[in-house]
């Protein structure tokens, strides 16, 4: 287990190249996890990464009485949920990640109450939830806002409603879908969202014996059953963690091959890297980023300022806009980064400019950035995740040692980070 004061030494300048097999996609592993409290009995979970994460999400698990077990062999999690015990998760593991709130329909569906703490994760902005209380509110639900947690209760089963979400939120679609899935009646679900992620989700349902039509639309058509029944699931590639290290091996200069990716999964990603230069090929189930690049800002048509902006899939992930930020400070010319899902996301950026970074943060969405410039190391803090691996990639095309504090927040997001960079060609090591 990684500690809280860990941090990341890293002398930049090296280029990042090899081959890659991505990590299982966090964002999925969550939901699934959390969907193994729907049926009693052992589900087998494949690919599921290593991360901070997953471990807090397990160890809360097994505050509600499932037996978790990671196979040494395989890798392969086994999953007991015969009996659950406990319906209140201890408020500290709770609030450690916002996963936590997807144990809700899980622990209705099985114990007909659920006392969840407020969801913590990442301070990138403000995170409501109300889309997800609606939701079970609709699909019979009754929600009580205390102090430092919500209480919840359900008489018999969901019932079947139709939903119509006023944002296209992932986890209120998760939290929607595995409670639609035990509902008496049928559920419609518009504006879902459809996220590679919560397309593995509903595939594992259906393996559990659910109705699950229209995935990988923004309208899920849900016929209820009775019970589901423990299944296997092999969790997707982390398109997330595909495009992070595509970055840094063009950042950097090296020849990266990714295997076993989903194709689909990367189109806007790796159209919006082309915008910033970013040559890649895809040969069957491999990317392929070729060596020593020349990164150009390509305009618009018009000549025009070029923009990246996240949205929701299909959009640019908006986990991605940190690592796209960091890219253009690497490419010749001048492009603005929109973030338009989070407030907070593109604070980070005060950690770049003293690297040299040229940078412009015009307001809490929007950043000029004009490049190519030379980053120099420095000390820097890590405040999440996603930006936390967007100064990583910093560091490893700066010239000089960096030093990254907070190295746990990578760590909830990314497996065994340190040893894998170093496998691709970084100098990077951990220290306390």
């Amino acid at each position: 287990m990684t500690q809280s004061g860990d941090c990341f030494v890293v002398e930049g300048g090296r280029p990042v190249h090899g081959q890659l097999v991505p990590a299982g996609n966090k964002n999925e592993a969550l939901p699934v996890l959390a969907a193994s409290l729907l049926a009693p009995g052992v589900s087998r979970l494949g690919n599921v990464p290593e991360i901070r994460d997953v471990s807090t999400l397990l160890r809360i698990l097994g505050e509600l009485g499932v037996a978790c077990e990671r196979d040494a062999e395989s890798g392969e999690l086994r999953i007991d949920a015969s009996a659950i015990g406990e319906a209140a998760p201890s408020v500290e593991l709770g609030r450690a990640i916002r996963g936590s709130f997807l144990l809700a329909p899980g622990l209705l569906h099985r114990n007909g109450v659920a006392e969840l703490p407020r969801p913590g994760g990442d301070r990138i902005g403000r995170r409501r939830i109300d889309t997800h209380l609606q939701a079970l509110r609709l699909l019979g639900a009754e929600v009580e806002a205390r102090e430092r947690q919500y209480h919840l209760s359900l008489e018999g089963r969901f019932r079947g409603t139709d939903i119509f979400f006023d944002e296209a939120s992932v986890m209120a679609t998760e939290n929607a879908v595995m409670a639609a899935s035990v509902a008496e009646g049928h559920t419609r679900i518009a504006n879902a969202a459809s996220e590679p992620h919560i397309q593995g989700l509903c595939r594992y349902l259906n393996a559990m014996g659910a109705r699950i039509s229209g995935i990988g639309t923004n309208m899920l058509e849900i016929d209820g059953v009775d019970a589901l029944e423990a299944a296997s699931h092999r969790v997707g590639p982390d398109h997330i963690e595909i495009g992070s290290f595509v970055a840094i091996a063009a950042m950097t200069g090296g020849k990266l091959e990714v295997r076993g990716i989903v194709p689909d999964d990367l189109r806007m990603i790796l159209m919006v890297f082309s915008r910033l230069g970013v040559e890649t090929r895809i040969e069957g189930d491999r990317l392929i980023v070729p060596a020593k690049q020349e990164l150009v800002i390509q305009d618009d048509l018009d000549g025009a300022i070029p923009k990246v902006d996240d949205a929701p899939w299909p959009g640019f992930p908006t986990d991605l806009t940190s690592i796209a930020l960091v890219l253009a400070t690497q490419a010749a010319g001048t492009v603005l980064i929109h973030e338009k899902m989070f407030e907070n996301r593109l604070f980070f950026v005060d950690r770049l400019i003293p690297m040299g970074a040229r940078i412009v943060l015009c307001d809490p969405h929007r950043a000029v950035v004009t490049g190519a410039t030379r980053l120099h190391g420095d000390t820097i803090t890590s405040p999440d995740i996603r930006a936390g691996m967007a100064l990583v990639a910093a560091a490893l095309c700066a010239e000089g040692r960096s030093v990254i504090m907070n190295a746990h927040q990578i760590d909830r997001g990314y497996e065994r980070i340190d040893d894998r960079l170093r496998a691709l060609g970084a100098d990077l090591h951990r220290t306390s």
